[in-house]
Order: structure tokens, then C-alpha cells, then sequence
């Protein structure tokens, strides 16, 4: 009988081995990895292409590409698009990172046959249909438009230009005129230059057999599509340019409350230091017992939420701490953050505290590989970022190690105050 009174021990996970997938070259040049795993007679399929936001001749100019595959094809309209995925019941999303554009897409495995034949017709031979274009223009400008007025929005902004500077994709700030300048033949030219079968990524995990396979292999696999002539990708390597300024405000005197955003650029996540970085900025904001939760949200009341937490970019990480606070707080919540800042760099945390913050990153571990389709998530980061497969298994083994006094000098060197960028949008008190 279980004893409800009595807490369950808590049991330490020894090591991180987790399912990795097989991989293996199709015919038209494409790379396919998969994992058959899972109980539920459902796939999932990830249609990775390497290019993206950095690669693009113009603001937008890849993320239009992406989201305009499903918006009509020379066999299909978008409304039959639409109505063939719903009937199979079949989930499609469509995103573009700084150096990949993805389609993932959820199926159950009956209608793989279905779903491949749709997917092969938009990644093949889309249209990018101008009336549709102009519906989907319309409609993320007006979005744009919308987000203009939240604070939220402008701190974020704000602090992505101080960070990485205008130069850099990273800051480079979209502007209204740059929906405007956007058109179908620019589209047309990014679909060209970047999808390629060699550029094409494909992952699918599930409950898969030889057949899923089969089928696979024989449609994305064996089609072709982009330009002929395969032209190397463009150079990424910008250079980051951090404003000389430490402070920027944009007001909004409508502001109800103001929105708080402070950044610096840190190591990437291939630094020996990046695991126990990660578990540092949990212990500092990144979970609810955080120290910025404790003292700002529960000791001072000056917000109903804080936050730490890394944005992984190629190259480069953003160390982000973001909250929003009543607009005669912000100074004090600020100074707070130093406080903060300067207890992690001066003072040893405790065993105790340390060892709630590493059962919390090792729980939050185990969750995120609990299931197939978490592990899509997991490889299809490790193949991004070109990380090795013993990746989470060095990330387990970082974190059950770090020492108080680690977590001390790893604040020393990286929390550094002096490079901190603040982003305030609201209302100004004078």
C-alpha cells in the first residue's frame, strides 16, 4: 500500500542515455535520421533546410519564403492545402530560425502515404501565389503593428540592437517598410538559392517501420527541387557591436506598466563553461525559487514575475533577465538585480540551495526526454548547433559536479555588471 505521508526518496539520475537515431543518405542527396519509438501509432516529421535569417538578402526575406510553402503549389490550392491536412488530421508548422528553415509535421502513421504526398508538392513546386502573399503580408504587418504598442515588445527590441548592435542579424530591427518592400519574386529567388535536397535535413520519430521508411525514401528522398547549380552557402560570420551606452528608454506614455529587459552576450554552447553557466542562471532567475523570484517578487512585491535564462545563437549566447514592473519600480528593481548579482559573486551559496537547483535542471532534464517527440526536439538542436552526441550526457555529468565555489567564479566571470545592457519601454517618471 502506498504510504501518501511519506515523501518518495529522491533518486539522482546516474547517467543520460538517451535514443539516438539512425541516420542515413537518400538518394537525391537529402540526409534522413530516425527513431522509431513511442506507443501511439502517430510520426513526426521534420523537413529541415539549411538556410535562414542570416542568410537572407533582405529583412523577412526567409521567413515569408517559409511560411508561403503551404499557400498553394502547382497540384494544390492553399484551401485544399488546408482541408487535405485536416482531414487526416495531420498538425503542419512552419518556422525559420537564423540559419534553418523548418516544416514539422504531425501525423498518425496510417496517413503517412497522404501527408508525404501534400509535403512533397510544397516543398517541390510551391507558387508563391500573389494574392495569397498579399493576404499573409497584410496580415503579419498588422501584427507588427500591433506588438509596436506593447512594451514588451519594444524592451526586447530595444535590447537586441544595444547588444548585438544594428550591423548584426541579431539586432537588425524590422521596420514597417520592410513589409512593404517584400514581394512574391524575392521569395521565389530565396526558394531557389536554399532549397536544395543536399541542404534538406529530414528527422522522423514515431512509431515507424521499414514501410514509413519506404515511403519516405522513395518521395522526399527521391524528388528534386531548387536551383540546379548548388551555390555554397553565404558567410554568417558577423561582427557583434554593443551600443556604448549602458541605459535605453522608450516611453509610452499610455504605459500602464513598464517593461524591463537587461542583456549581455556570453559564451556559446559548445564553451566547456556553458552547462554550469546554465545552471548558474537558473540558481540567479531561471526557475520559481530563483534568487530574482525571492527577492524581487516575493520579498519586495515589485513584480509578479522575474526571469533569467540563455538564448542560444550561433556563435553566441544572450544571457537575458526580463520582467515587467509598475513604472515607479523600475529603479529600485534594477538595483536590485546588482544586489543580486553582487551576493552570487561575493557569497558562497549554500550546499542546500545548490542541491534544490540541480534536482530542479536534472528533473527539467529527465521531462524534456520523457517522451519521442522531446527527443525530435533534442537532436534536431544537437544536428543544428553541429554539438556531438554526447552532448546531454556532459551536460548531466556538469551539473551534478559544479561546486559553490564554481558557481562563484563562473559569477565573477560572466555575470559582468559593467557589460549589462538596460531596456526600459514605458511610461517616464520624472
Amino acid at each position: 500500500m502506498l504510504n501518501r505521508l511519506q515523501q518518495p526518496p529522491l533518486c539522482t539520475p546516474r547517467q543520460m542515455d538517451i535514443l539516438r537515431p539512425q541516420t542515413s543518405l537518400l538518394p537525391n542527396g537529402a540526409t534522413l535520421h530516425w527513431l522509431h519509438a513511442g506507443e501511439h501509432e502517430v510520426v513526426r516529421l521534420d523537413i529541415v533546410i539549411e538556410g535562414g535569417r542570416w542568410h537572407q538578402q533582405q529583412p523577412l526575406q526567409a521567413l515569408f519564403t517559409n511560411r508561403m510553402l503551404r499557400e498553394g503549389t502547382s497540384t494544390y490550392t492553399s484551401a485544399q492545402i488546408a482541408s487535405r491536412l485536416d482531414y487526416y488530421g495531420a498538425w503542419l508548422e512552419l518556422s525559420c530560425t537564423m540559419q534553418h528553415s523548418c516544416l514539422t509535421v504531425y501525423t498518425l502513421t496510417k496517413y503517412l502515404p497522404q501527408t508525404l504526398e501534400l509535403l512533397q508538392s510544397m516543398l517541390t513546386e510551391p507558387l508563391f501565389p500573389e494574392a495569397e502573399f498579399q493576404v499573409v503580408r497584410d496580415t503579419n504587418l498588422q501584427q507588427f503593428q500591433v506588438n509596436l504598442s506593447k512594451v514588451s515588445f519594444l524592451a526586447h527590441r530595444s535590447l537586441m540592437q544595444a547588444v548585438y548592435g544594428p550591423g548584426h542579424p541579431c539586432g537588425r530591427a524590422i521596420e514597417e517598410s520592410d513589409y512593404h518592400s517584400l514581394d512574391a519574386e524575392s521569395l521565389h529567388s530565396f526558394y531557389d538559392r536554399f532549397y536544395h535536397p543536399h541542404r534538406m535535413h529530414l528527422f522522423l520519430f514515431g512509431k515507424i517501420d521499414d514501410e514509413a521508411l519506404r515511403l519516405v525514401t522513395n518521395s522526399l528522398g527521391s524528388c528534386t527541387f531548387g536551383s540546379h547549380l548548388l551555390q555554397p552557402l553565404p558567410s554568417t560570420d558577423f561582427t557583434i557591436e554593443p551600443a556604448k551606452e549602458q541605459r535605453f528608454f522608450t516611453e509610452r506614455p499610455d504605459a500602464m506598466q513598464s517593461a524591463v529587459r537587461m542583456g549581455l552576450i556570453t559564451i556559446d554552447n559548445r564553451h566547456p563553461d556553458f552547462q554550469k553557466l546554465r545552471l548558474l542562471v537558473t540558481l540567479f532567475g531561471g526557475y520559481f525559487g530563483s534568487r530574482l523570484m525571492s527577492n524581487i517578487r516575493e520579498e519586495k512585491g515589485y513584480t509578479y514575475g522575474i526571469g533569467a535564462d540563455l538564448a542560444t545563437h550561433p556563435g553566441s549566447t544572450l544571457l537575458h533577465i526580463h520582467t515587467e514592473t509598475a513604472n515607479e519600480y523600475v529603479p529600485a528593481l534594477i538595483t536590485e538585480v546588482y544586489h543580486e548579482i553582487d551576493r552570487l559573486q561575493n557569497e558562497l551559496v549554500s550546499q542546500e540551495e545548490l542541491s534544490m537547483v540541480k534536482n530542479y535542471k536534472l528533473g527539467e532534464m529527465c521531462r524534456e526526454m520523457e517522451s519521442v517527440f522531446s527527443l525530435a526536439d533534442a537532436w534536431i538542436f544537437v544536428h543544428n548547433y553541429g554539438l556531438t552526441d554526447h552532448y546531454y550526457s556532459n551536460m548531466l555529468e556538469d551539473v551534478k559536479s559544479t561546486t559553490p565555489a564554481e558557481i562563484r567564479d563562473l559569477a565573477i566571470r560572466y555575470l559582468c555588471k559593467e557589460k549589462l545592457k538596460e531596456a526600459i519601454a514605458g511610461k517616464k517618471i520624472s
